[in-house]
């Protein structure tokens, strides 16, 4: 059951399976005043909401300045974008009011919308998203999201105050789809100008909710923006947040995390586990919302670099040696399906080849065989002039949950069998990412959420072999070939929609017929929360949930 909200709303309906009692309890817009009843349908003013996070806590809330997960997450509350998009998937405008691009694509003219505040009191205006925009590009923001979404733009003009001309490299049908991602939001001018110590600490937006404190290691405190005005009105809804804010926990452990909202401590949680979201489909109390994200999907990415992923036959040999769908099967209670794509499910051009994928022992040893693995040590692995067939696999625990991370064992086990040693090393997050800045790796699983599918671009051109300014590159399997480039260039320029679904599907299949990545499901987005919260459903383009409509019930 969808969650549906009119066309004309900043966000989109994830795709979700709430229990019947919340959609009765709220889930139309509301059509009577916060004031008026305190019955289960009625929106209620007041109180805090209480959130756990259990993915790693951000360095800086201002998600311009590196560009994960869990900035995007907390940031939707008081940070907002140029566009977003609606119940049917559309890319709609919110603090933009419409925009065009000129015939030979160079060009694009942005129309700001007027009306709008900081919550600083400064003035949303053309010159503010230009600030912006340099914001992201500047090399001393050391961004990695927004700067690969804004790559084309060459040169910005405020031809007025509401008006903003971009001036690209080359044409680029995503830009829309860019703007609507948390890591290219829109912040005070102003307030952009403090050091990045200041900014990252308290981040100014148009938001429902505006950052109050912020205590490391324990929680961001936010406050309702009493100003806000909604770019783009809700039925039944003006004026500020029902909510009077929101504290954002961080609790790493996912079963604390789940004892905090059976007690009643916090009302939503993030980063559920499957064997979690099982036992609460039989709690009273508790509902579960399934957002998947855009853009890739989660896969363990082959290293095509150096050795021993530099053969083709190791790695279809690889894919072959190692049962994906047994350890789904046990480990995720059917929360997770299958995915068989470089995309997530949720992209309209993901194109899908379950064929490539199936579990085949007999074909991995005929496939090493060829490849000169022939003989076997002691322990029964492969070994090739003297060196055995080792995979280095690090492991982010920060990105990865706990059923994740068994399934990354269950692989390890059954590549054993086809001799193929798999060594698993778990990280924090700033470990896992030196490791990868060392081209330490052979195998890895790193999430990559982005609207539309020039995520392809980010993750399989040879220019994103090249760290962007955080150091951070997006092109792990380290595929560089000309052929792949040409197709997602023209794909990403094009205005022919038949051509660009055509380019884009022969640059999916080039990449799994390649076997530079093994796609396990759609990127893991699953919240649990109490049944007292009401109207919860609402989320990002990017799948973050936002809690303007949102009310706690008495």
């Amino acid at each position: 059951m969808r969650h549906v909200r009119p066309l004309a709303t900043r966000l989109f309906p994830a795709a979700t399976a709430l229990a019947a009692a919340l959609v009765l309890a709220g889930c139309a817009p509301a059509t009577t005043t916060p004031e008026s009843g305190t019955d289960a349908g009625t929106p209620v003013a007041g109180g805090t909401l209480v959130y756990a996070s259990g993915d790693a806590e951000p360095d800086c809330l201002d998600p311009h300045v590196g560009g994960n997960y869990p900035q995007a997450l907390v940031s939707s509350q008081y940070l907002e974008t140029l566009y977003t998009k609606a119940a049917d998937g559309k890319l709609v405008p919110w603090l933009a009011e419409d925009s065009t691009v000129s015939a030979d694509g160079l060009t694009r003219t942005v129309k700001v919308r007027e009306g709008i505040n900081f919550t600083d009191g400064t003035q949303l205006t053309a010159e503010a998203v230009k600030a912006n925009f340099e914001h992201l590009l500047d090399p001393k923001t050391a961004s990695s999201t927004g700067f690969l979404a804004l790559g084309k733009i060459d040169s910005m003009k405020a031809i007025d105050e509401a008006t903003l001309e971009l001036k690209l490299k080359a044409p680029d049908n995503s830009l829309l789809e860019s703007f609507s991602m948390p890591w290219v939001s829109i912040q005070s001018p102003v307030a952009l100008k403090r050091s990045q110590e200041e900014n990252c600490a308290a981040p100014v937006g148009t938001g429902p909710f505006k950052v109050a404190s912020w205590k490391k290691q324990d929680a961001v405190n936010m406050v309702r923006n009493e100003d806000y005005v909604q770019p783009v009105a809700t039925p039944g809804h003006e004026g500020a947040a029902y909510l009077d804010g929101i504290t954002w926990r961080f609790i790493p452990e996912a079963a604390t995390r789940y004892a905090a909202l059976q007690a009643g401590e916090v009302q939503i949680i993030d980063n559920a586990q499957p064997d979690t979201i099982a036992a609460a489909a039989k709690s009273q109390g508790i509902e579960h919302l399934d957002a998947p994200r855009p853009g890739a999907s989660n896969r363990i990415e082959l290293n095509s670099s150096k050795a021993p992923f530099n053969d083709a036959l190791v790695r279809e040999a690889f894919i072959h040696a190692v049962n994906v769908n047994a350890g789904i099967d046990s480990l995720f209670f059917g929360t997770a399906p299958r995915s068989y794509s470089p995309l997530a499910s949720v992209e309209p051009l993901a194109y899908s080849a379950e064929s490539l994928f199936g579990y085949d022992p007999a074909k991995a040893a005929e496939l090493l065989d060829a490849a000169g693995w022939t003989e076997r040590d002691s322990e029964g692995y492969r070994i090739k002039e003297g060196e055995r067939l080792s995979l280095t696999f690090p492991v982010s625990t920060s990105q990865s949950i706990p059923a994740e991370q068994s399934l990354f064992e269950q692989l390890q086990a059954t590549a054993k069998e086809s001799g193929i040693e798999v060594k698993i090393n778990l990280l924090d997050l700033s470990s896992w990412y030196g490791e990868l800045f060392k081209n330490n790796y052979n195998l890895v699983s790193a999430p990559y959420t982005k609207v539309g599918p020039s995520v392809l671009s980010i993750l399989f051109h040879s220019d994103s072999t090249i760290p962007a300014p955080s150091g951070y590159f997006a092109n792990l399997s380290q595929v560089k070939d000309p052929s792949l480039d040409a197709l997602l260039e023209t794909a990403g320029s094009t205005e022919d929609e038949a051509q660009r679904k055509d380019l884009y599907a022969q640059a999916q299949k080039l990449v799994l017929e390649g076997y530079y990545l093994l796609p396990l499901y759609n990127q893991q987005n699953h919240f649990l929360h109490s049944s007292k919260l009401q109207n919860v459903g609402t989320t990002t383009a990017v799948a973050t949930p936002t809690f303007f409509d949102t009310w706690l019930a008495k």
